[in-house]
């Protein structure tokens, strides 16, 4: 879509030539209203086939592989399914928004992370077992890596959560990282909206436990959860940069039998670092509980502590704010990776990158230099496919 407001003239000095401030502020406005005509549910709508439209019809069936049939085209890399999965999450955000009659806040968003062998999938099963009992919707989403040799994933979560899995209140959707970091997949965040329009109330999403770098997952949930065994909770790992410091809620796994001492001490060690942490709240002080997922004592504590936290989120107005953060932060990761896609795929740049990585292998060239001298190249192939376009 070509608007008049700017006209962007590319030449070596990459200038840009605005009309004046006040038609700039005008003809911004009247685009405005025009992007939201465009994009309004019902025209969304029309945009969407046939095929998908009985799948959102039968979207809140008791059979959940309408919905399992809508997050595998979240996840397709297929062009056609790409395309459609945005109309499809951009119409159900958009009939959630006009929900005027219900609590805009009546799902709530846990994110469960920690490292391998704290026991998440066990935690997961009997805490989203215990929400069930008290009329919960569940649908938890657990992430698996991908490798980096083959890009294959095991997917194993759902084989270790077998009561949840076949809870009627519940939905178990594991789902691979095909290489996106921060412990997430890049359909997460759409396959959150098509649960929550699936009829679930409570999403959880369970990270691949990567360790401290798995930070991503805290801009798609309301409360994030640590996850850590007993005895990991010395002085140092408790103030370490990344992921402790982002957490809402820690929770000591297997405090039970002969790790029941060892559990309190990582309480002990854990609370005594966030004393002297700077929180990232200054409503919230992250608290530390113990629990055992096979006992499930002390499992009903942890949701407790959640559900206080959006207690004190919702009444200082920063449940909102974080949602809409949330979708721009998103947004922003979003574009990132497509301009990565569409470089990378580019005929001109693939034609150059054999080439570049001689160079940059033998040492003649930079990666700096080399990079640069590819996305100039990339952009210069944009920019006359643009100038043949306009005329």
């Amino acid at each position: 879509m070509i608007n008049n407001i700017n006209k962007i003239v590319f030449n070596s000095g990459f200038k840009r030539f605005y009309t004046s401030y006040d038609n700039l502020g005008r003809n911004f406005l009247k685009n405005y209203k025009d992007v939201k005509s465009l994009y309004s549910p019902e025209n969304i709508y029309k945009k969407i086939t046939d095929d998908n439209k009985k799948l959102l019809e039968n979207i809140k069936s008791e059979n959940t592989i309408y919905l399992s049939k809508l997050i595998t085209k979240v996840e397709s890399t297929r062009d056609d399914h790409q395309e459609q999965s945005r109309y499809i999450i951009s119409y159900l955000q958009s009939l959630q928004q006009k929900e005027k009659n219900e609590d805009k806040n009546k799902t709530y968003r846990i994110g469960i992370t920690g490292p391998p062998g704290a026991g998440k999938s066990t935690f997961i099963e009997s805490f989203g077992k215990h929400l069930t009992s008290l009329g919960n919707k569940v649908a938890v989403l657990a992430i698996d890596p991908s490798s980096i040799r083959t890009g294959g994933s095991i997917m194993g979560d759902k084989t270790r959560m077998q009561q949840l899995s076949v809870d009627p209140n519940a939905y178990v959707r594991p789902s691979a990282t095909r290489g996106f970091l921060g412990g997430i997949t890049k359909g997460t965040s759409d396959t959150i909206v098509l649960c929550e329009s699936a009829g679930f109330n409570i999403i959880i999403v369970e990270t691949v436990g990567v360790g401290q770098s798995e930070v991503s997952i805290e801009h798609l949930v309301d409360v994030f959860c640590l996850i850590v065994p007993p005895a990991n909770g010395d002085e140092l790992q408790g103030l370490k940069k990344g992921i402790s410091e982002l957490a809402d809620l820690v929770v000591v796994n297997k405090a039970d039998g002969d790790l029941l001492p060892k559990a309190r001490f990582t309480v002990s060690e854990y609370l005594s670092a966030f004393k002297i942490q700077r929180p990232k709240n200054l409503k919230w002080i992250p608290r530390v509980l113990s629990c055992s997922s096979v006992t499930k004592e002390h499992i009903d504590n942890v949701w407790n502590e959640m559900l206080n936290f959006k207690k004190v989120m919702m009444e200082t107005g920063d449940f909102t704010r974080k949602r809409a953060e949330q979708k721009e932060l998103f947004m922003k990761k979003l574009i990132e990776e497509e301009l990565s896609m569409m470089l990378l795929n580019n005929e001109e740049v693939q034609k150059l990158i054999p080439y570049f990585e001689t160079q940059v292998r033998d040492g003649i060239i930079s990666p700096s230099l080399a990079s640069n001298e590819i996305i100039k190249t990339f952009m210069e192939y944009e920019r006359n496919k643009k100038e043949e376009v306009l005329h």
